[in-house]
């Protein structure tokens, strides 16, 4: 049940990749530089350490370019007509910030925020909260605190397709062929 808790909260935190709305930048310097979409990572095998609390899980996922573009670089699966506000923004003191909102179902409505730094080709890392109300699963609720170190492992397996997950146990999934939940 850990493990999909684990999985359940990447997809929170990734439910939502539409990038931001351009800004005009004002006179003085500020905090945040607008951005028109976030990074893209390398195409090829990325293994994502999901820290939360005590517990961790690692990950592996076969991106293409494609497959990178349909989900953002904080979690797994994007699904943009799930959440309300989606912010994007990179930070004038490098790496980027992020927040959203996201109806995920009997997931609950999540709001999610962070930052992450790195090259995006080699590794990144990523700090986030996200607060989880109305989830079916209890453990699913309140405020939890994540860290994902992600680094590129070199061009994907034989066997394994762009979108293709292997989680702990043997469990293999593809994010992009998961059902998107419905609002709640």
């Amino acid at each position: 049940m850990k493990h999909l808790w684990i999985v359940a909260t990447v997809l929170a935190l990734s439910a939502c990749n539409k990038p931001a709305e351009k800004a005009e930048e004002p006179a003085a310097a500020p905090p945040f530089v607008p951005s028109q979409t976030p990074p893209a990572r390398k195409p090829g095998l990325w293994e994502q350490r999901v820290s939360t609390g005590d517990f961790v899980q690692v990950s592996r996922i076969c991106l293409d370019a494609d497959t990178d573009a349909k989900i953002s670089f904080w979690g797994s699966q994007a699904t943009r007509d799930m959440c309300e506000k989606n912010v994007f923004s990179a930070r004038v003191a490098g790496g980027y910030q992020f927040s959203s909102v996201c109806d995920m179902g009997s997931g609950g409505k999540t709001t999610t925020s962070g930052t992450a730094v790195g090259d995006f080709n080699s590794k990144y890392v990523i700090q986030a909260e996200s607060s989880t109300e109305g989830a079916a699963a209890p453990q699913m609720n309140g405020l939890h605190k994540v860290t994902v170190e992600a680094a590129w492992q070199g061009a994907c397996p034989e066997g394994y397709k762009p979108g293709d997950m292997s989680l702990p146990g043997g469990i293999k999934i593809n994010i992009l062929e998961l059902p998107v939940p419905p609002k709640s």
